[in-house]
């Protein structure tokens, strides 16, 4: 387990990719009602806050010259009626945008959930949980504010803008075109940091994906790194990663916080260029009120043009999250999304592989040329050394991976013509990984067929003989079990696994190790409710302890990825082959 492993970074040199964003707006443009509200209370907001520097204007030009004291207390009680529409209207836009910013959240959390669901194992096989889980949850978390907050901002912003200038250009067109003169140079200021920025967000949300894949393989496996006393060493390489999340960090936010304080200092450049051409009129005869007013107006005018310059930031940011949240949705399942795409109709069980190879990865095959057929009913057993492709092809059949090249067919049908969802209803599977979640036995069990009823399950508990140890737990049936199943043995949790696979009564049934960590008399009394429970039904089976396998139909011996003998025991026996030489080895031990 080496820190180079968690430590390959991505090519950081692509262009911001504005598609992204135009796909968050997307889920942006599903939320218009509480937008257009948040926007008009937005804009009603902006139009009341730009009252008070008029007022001031009319205050200081007219009324205090003429000592008009019920004329100034009017405009008081107007300036005051404008504070709380603003303040009202704002905390009611928070409100509504907070809810409607998570509601976004949950929606495309949902939509990166439902696709995973859909991908076949080469996905995650190729890729550390962790860095999938940071998609799911942290990317998607970090994009909440900008969605509560930054576009509806945004939006009110640019309107407040036009109102600003309208006002601006109002009260003295020269002073106006004296303070736009900034933007210019706010444009190359945010301009010229873009790509820092980008890169450096890039690189963070990478630093954090390593580290959140390293955290999330060390806790799965924190009984192996006890049982080496190993915690120095994974103490180191988790300090080392996130030592390069803190520096990705420092480097992010270092290049984040450049815009803002380029623009407060030409915002301040620009209000001295305004107050420097202003006094020079007064001569000339223009109102102290006016250039007050207008002062009050530039600093309306810089606020927003922060917000924008920070909006943009936070776009490049969220950009980088973005890219990979949509790379995630955007991966090629196997069915297409065609809603015609058919169905594997009701089946009897017949199987056929046609000129299989398969490969996990290009240049290192697993299986060559597995040609076979088993009819309806048919008890299959497959052997032969660790690696020879046993599980493989039984991932095939159901269609957990996709042959490299040649078919396989159930009843006559190619099963890659098919949606998988109709094949697995039909295809039960116990894998040698005894996964339990979190919840109850009976649920566990429950999985296989939902809407089982409680006879159902301890009907299926008794024929593998899991009934007797489930009643002995503390709530028997109800007994709650954590993730995995950690407070179970191994073969308790298999016989669960085992079933939940039996529960579903699937033409076609797949035991892969079912029985290797259950002790020999347990798997006698499984044996022979397997009889019953897999008459009538094709059934594959994968084995190590071949006196369990003696009475199946067919026994198909795989090495090097092919069949190389296949045949009843009797018969494999008979002609003193691998099979043979394999069963006679296993009788000595």
């Amino acid at each position: 387990m080496g820190r180079n492993t968690y430590n390959v970074d991505e090519d950081l040199s692509r262009e911001f990719d504005i598609h992204a964003v135009k796909r968050l707006l997307s889920y942006v443009g599903a939320q218009k009602k509480p937008m257009f509200g948040a926007a008009a209370l937005m804009i009603i907001a902006s139009l009341a806050s730009l009252v008070p520097p008029y007022l001031l204007k009319t205050a200081i030009d007219d009324l205090i010259p003429r000592s008009d004291v019920n004329g100034l207390l009017l405009l008081g009680l107007i300036t005051l009626i404008a504070q709380a529409i603003v303040s009202i209207f704002l905390h009611l836009r928070i409100r509504i945008m907070t809810d409607m910013g998570q509601s976004i959240i949950h929606k495309l959390r949902s939509d990166i959930f439902e696709h995973l669901q859909k991908l076949g194992f080469t996905y995650f096989d190729s890729r550390p949980h962790g860095k999938i889980l940071i998609r799911v949850v942290n990317y998607v978390n970090s994009l909440s504010d900008l969605l509560s907050n930054g576009i509806i901002n945004l939006i009110s912003d640019l309107f407040s803008l036009v109102f600003i200038i309208g006002f601006m250009l109002f009260i003295d067109v020269r002073l106006t075109m004296v303070c736009l003169t900034g933007l210019p140079l706010m444009a190359i200021v945010v301009l010229s940091l873009k790509r820092k920025q980008r890169i450096t967000w890039q690189a963070h949300s990478r630093k954090q994906s390593n580290l959140n894949a390293y955290l999330h393989e060390s806790l799965s496996g924190v009984r192996i790194t006890q049982s080496f006393a190993r915690e120095r060493k994974t103490d180191g390489i988790f300090n080392g990663l996130g030592r390069e999340v803190y520096g990705s960090w420092m480097a992010a936010v270092k290049a984040f916080f450049l815009v803002w304080p380029g623009i407060e200092l030409i915002s301040v450049i620009g209000v001295a260029a305004v107050y420097i051409s202003g006094v020079g009129r007064l001569d000339e005869g223009m109102q102290v009120g006016v250039l007050v007013a207008f002062i009050g107006y530039v600093w309306r005018f810089w606020a927003p043009m922060v917000t924008i310059g920070n909006f943009y930031s936070n776009l490049v940011q969220s950009a980088a999250y973005l890219e990979r949240i949509f790379e995630t949705i955007d991966e090629p399942i196997d069915d297409p999304l065609d809603a015609s795409w058919p169905s594997l109709p009701p089946i009897n069980g017949q199987v056929t592989f046609k000129h299989v190879d398969f490969s996990y990865d290009a240049g290192h095959p697993i299986l060559h040329d597995v040609d076979f057929q088993v009819e309806p009913g048919t008890s299959v057993a497959i052997v032969g050394p660790t690696g020879a492709g046993k599980t493989t092809i039984v991932s095939l059949l159901s269609r957990f991976y996709r042959p490299t090249s040649g078919s396989v067919w159930i009843d006559g049908i190619d099963i890659a013509k098919v949606n998988h969802r109709s094949i697995r209803t039909q295809v039960g599977v116990m894998l040698q990984d005894s996964f339990l979640f979190s919840g109850t036995i009976a649920d566990n069990i429950r999985y296989g067929k939902l809407d089982a009823t409680d006879e159902e399950v301890e009907a299926a508990s008794r024929a593998v003989q899991a009934h007797e140890f489930i009643m002995g737990l503390p709530e028997g049936y109800k007994t709650v079990v954590n993730e995995r199943g950690s407070r179970l043995s191994m073969g308790q949790r298999q016989l669960i696994s085992f079933a939940r696979a039996l529960l579903a009564d699937p033409a076609i049934l797949i035991l892969d190790e079912a029985t290797s960590s259950v002790d020999t008399e347990t798997e006698r009394a499984i044996q022979k409710g397997m009889r019953t429970l897999l008459a009538g039904r094709t059934s594959f089976v994968i084995a190590h302890r071949l006196s369990t396998i003696k009475h199946v139909d067919t026994i198909m011996f795989v090495d090097g990825g092919r069949i190389v003998e296949q045949g009843s025991h009797d018969e494999l026996c008979a002609v003193k082959g691998a099979y043979w030489k394999l069963y006679a080895s296993a009788q000595q031990e």
